[in-house]
């Protein structure tokens, strides 16, 4: 496998340029070695996505270094790829935990008899922007991480807890 180095330095005014690089290359997936420097997988829509940000970056009155990797020694490998494993881990538990927040308003919901459309159409988009989040997590998750299977069985279980839900509003509008 190859990899994709990528350093940059932008002024440090407007800080939103900052903000805007960092966003981006965490959208990509990439893993920061320190400030500034981010390793990614020798992808090519990676690179075109990194050749594009350094064109902004200079636009900006900034500097930015592309370099590809042909290997590093195991060691190193093995470290960069435990840190890309950690940070989609974090992602998953994220996702994980936001499904726990739909669950728990599905649950406050049913106590207070609160079976209305407009909160299955509110728990819908929830769950939908939970999986849209789901995909893009998955699809920066190179090399496997093991918090993937999780989120995956907690987002099942979340559309079928509003699945259920769905079905009492539906059957109290319709047979009321």
């Amino acid at each position: 496998m190859g990899w994709l180095l990528f350093i940059y330095r932008v002024p440090s005014e407007p800080s939103r340029n900052r903000v805007t690089i960092w966003r981006e290359l965490k959208r990509l997936g990439g893993f920061y070695l320190q400030q500034s420097v981010c390793i990614l997988p020798n992808y090519a829509p990676l690179e075109g996505a990194l050749v594009a940000l350094g064109t902004r970056i200079r636009e900006w009155g900034g500097q930015s270094h592309l370099l590809s990797l042909t290997s590093l020694n195991e060691e190193e490998e093995k470290k960069i790829i435990e840190g890309f494993q950690k940070a989609r881990d974090k992602d998953y538990e994220e996702i994980i935990e936001q499904c726990d927040h739909l669950f728990e308003e599905l649950a406050r919901e049913t106590e207070q008899q609160n079976f209305s459309s407009s909160e299955v159409e509110e728990n819908e988009e929830d769950l939908e922007r939970l999986k849209r989040w789901f995909h893009r997590v998955q699809d920066r998750d190179w090399f496997g991480a093991l918090g993937g299977e999780a989120a995956k069985k907690r987002l099942a279980e979340a559309e079928v807890a509003l699945e259920v839900f769905s079905q009492k509003v539906y059957e109290l509008e319709n047979f009321s």
